[in-house]
């Protein structure tokens, strides 16, 4: 999955994001805690759903297309993980995250504190309890020029 994530496209080809995986569960349960009161939940909700490994994707502050890179490396691990038979979710407030005290304990021990990072996403990685199927498409959302 991390491969894949890897392998995702860039901007001038740069591969300006980094992948940090956390596995640590004290770690996950800190960032589970956090995430939750980030996005203005009560206890006992998981935003992670339980998943027991985070890959958190952070871009350098200074790359023009950060986002579009980091948001790539989302993409290609989720598709990865879908055809592993795991299930995976984006979870939001990565940005968030590294503006706190823990967000910045968990860059340290990663050893990303020579710049400015900005968080694009948790992809959480686990085997789902069952699988839920995708919501019907929407009709006309593309459109043809000739």
């Amino acid at each position: 999955v991390i491969e894949a994530g890897l392998y995702a496209a860039s901007g001038k080809g740069m591969q300006s994001p980094y992948i940090v995986a956390v596995t640590n569960q004290d770690l996950r349960d800190r960032l589970s805690t956090l995430n939750r009161e980030i996005g203005g939940w009560e206890p006992p909700f998981d935003p992670f759903y339980g998943a027991p490994v985070l890959l958190l994707v952070v871009v350098d502050e200074d790359v023009k297309n950060r986002v579009y890179d980091g948001s790539l490396v989302m993409g290609n691990m989720m598709l990865e993980a879908s055809s592993l038979g795991l299930g995976s979710c984006w979870v939001h407030r990565a940005r968030e995250t590294l503006k706190t005290r823990l967000g910045q304990e968990i860059m340290k021990l990663a050893g990303l504190t020579d710049k400015s990072y900005e968080g694009i996403g948790f992809c959480i990685l686990g085997y789902p309890d069952e699988t839920p199927q995708a919501a019907p498409r929407r009709e006309g959302r593309v459109r043809y020029v000739e």
